[in-house]
């Protein structure tokens, strides 16, 4: 597969001569995360699972894996390899944001929130884990008004309301919508696709 941005591909021919010259060096690691941002993502999987053969606790490389894995779409495989990662370094702040994002995309927001309460905890200047984290906890306690009083009536939490929601840009109500269906119902697909998509517009909208 062809490399289209030529500054990544020059620096993939650099790094695979350095690892032909030190084939048993770290570099393995800035080669695959290089393949992984080029869409080499088969080539980055097995590089980086044949250096952890070699240096099983080189977390970084597994950090790399992880995030190739995720792009890849292997939530469960990046999942495993997060645990790894955390057994021995609780505290790896990345490795809670990104447990937490493979938890939210499969549905599980409950885990997903106690992630990120662990990577804020971690990273106070974390401001982005911390929106988050607001957004998919749910509600605060107390008495809604406006709009959030719709969005606190079960009537309202349907699929179709958050599409609604998203198609009028409203992209944080619409991921409110989404999230709690899957507090309730892990496995709605729809609804696991549907936060994903709120969450990528209000990326977007936020620049």
């Amino acid at each position: 597969m062809p490399v289209d941005d030529p500054t990544i591909a020059s620096a993939i021919r650099r790094q695979e001569e350095r690892l032909q010259r030190e084939p048993s060096s770290l570099a393995f690691a800035q080669l695959a995360d290089l393949y992984r941002k080029a869409g080499l993502l088969r080539e980055a999987v097995g590089l980086c699972r044949e250096g952890l053969t070699r240096y099983p606790q080189y977390t970084t490389a597994r950090v790399i894996l992880v995030k190739a894995l995720i792009q890849h779409g292997d939530l469960d495989d990046a999942l495993g390899e997060l645990r790894t990662i955390l057994e021995s370094s609780p505290g790896h702040a990345e490795a809670r944001r990104l447990a937490a994002e493979v938890e939210r995309r499969l549905g599980r927001l409950q885990a997903a929130v106690e992630h990120l309460t662990e990577a804020v905890r971690l990273d106070p200047a974390d401001r982005e884990s911390r929106a988050l984290l607001t957004l998919l906890a749910g509600p605060p306690p107390g008495e809604p008004t406006g709009l959030a009083r719709v969005l606190s009536d079960d009537v309202f939490m349907t699929t179709a309301f958050g599409t609604v929601c998203l198609e009028q840009g409203l992209a944080e109500e619409a991921a409110q919508v989404f999230g709690r269906i899957l507090r309730t119902n892990p496995d709605n697909r729809d609804a696991r696709a549907g936060l994903e998509a709120a969450l990528r517009a209000r990326s977007r909208r936020r620049g």
